[in-house]
């Protein structure tokens, strides 16, 4: 069994991120980046797949630039058994990305792709849906529990108005909601042999002739942070509060 899971390089979620004066991009240059939370998410549960069950390889794949070698090797070094990396300049809308995944896809011929749910930085929540929809795959979206048997999956669905259990066959794709898992920390170990381990470099750009983005993004605005914490010492100084709120 092969499982492939996505990886995106996503800026620190601990640190501020500025626009630009023009407000037509961030600035990121002096801002640490990491994997997005989600697809660690979605790595661990394929990690734990793999110790679960037999013969099960897990293989990592980031599209973007060079600079996504620094989350393939945290991948390997969670427990990843392989790692690719599509090289990619151009700046891909989830449509893109669907695209380049459908055809790494194609090449590996995987029975499960596990990814997250979304992307922390721009929170599209759209790839995972647009490649089962460009496979013609099952799909089973803001998973919170997960069940590969026999060729079989059986997922807990979190949605607005509780949990939904669906059931499919594989080959499919399944993308991780927050409560799926909590990933594991790199061994040191893992840490070292992940340092020596190659990564694949695949071309990206060339696979996208003709490729027109489905959205554009126009500007970039920080909303002004003007709120404010007041500390309350009784149920009484509450109550005024909001007497004076609902009657302003």
């Amino acid at each position: 069994m092969r499982v492939v899971v996505p990886i995106k390089r996503v800026p620190d979620t601990d640190q501020r991120i500025e626009v630009s004066a023009d407000g037509a991009s961030l600035l990121t240059d002096d801002v640490p980046w990491m994997m997005n939370p989600f697809d660690a998410i979605a790595l661990e549960q394929a990690i734990t797949l793999a110790e679960e069950q037999t013969d099960v390889e897990v293989v990592a794949v980031s599209i973007g630039p060079a600079e996504c070698e620094e989350q393939l090797r945290s991948a390997l070094a969670m427990g990843a058994d392989r790692a690719v990396w599509m090289e990619c300049s151009t700046s891909l809308d989830p449509w893109g990305v669907a695209s380049l995944l459908k055809q790494f896809v194609a090449s590996e011929q995987p029975d499960l792709v596990l990814m997250g749910k979304q992307a922390v930085d721009d929170d599209a929540n759209q790839t995972g849906q647009m490649l089962a929809a460009m496979l013609d795959w099952p799909q089973a979206t803001f998973v919170s529990k997960l069940e590969i048997n026999a060729g079989h999956f059986r997922a807990s669905r979190e949605t607005d108005t509780g949990l939904q259990v669906v059931a499919g066959t594989l080959p499919a794709v399944v993308t991780a909601d927050l409560r799926l898992n909590e990933p594991r920390y790199a061994s040191l170990a893992g840490i070292m042999k992940a340092k020596k381990k190659p990564i694949e470099h695949r071309p990206g750009d060339e696979l996208l002739a003709g490729y027109q983005p489905r959205v554009r993004v126009v500007s970039h605005r920080s909303e002004a942070n003007d709120r404010q914490c007041a500390m309350l010492n009784s149920v009484e100084e509450l109550a005024d509060v909001l007497r004076a709120v609902t009657k302003a």
